[in-house]
């Protein structure tokens, strides 16, 4: 049984999330499923097509 890729992030959600320690836009990194924001130098997850958005849970750059 293959894995099924994980479905793109709404353009639409990703225009409104911001960081949410330096409040500046994302980029979506579609490989490795997170929101990036450069300014913070931290990788948010996506999991199950859900943005988690707290910095804890945020992979350093």
């Amino acid at each position: 049984m293959s894995a099924v890729p994980p479905a793109p992030l709404d353009p639409w959600l990703l225009e409104r999330l911001v960081c949410p320690v330096t409040r500046q836009p994302l980029r979506y990194d579609e490989a490795a499923q997170e929101l990036v924001s450069e300014a913070a130098g931290l990788a948010y997850p996506i999991r199950d097509g859900v943005p988690v958005m707290l910095p804890e849970e945020a992979r350093r750059l």
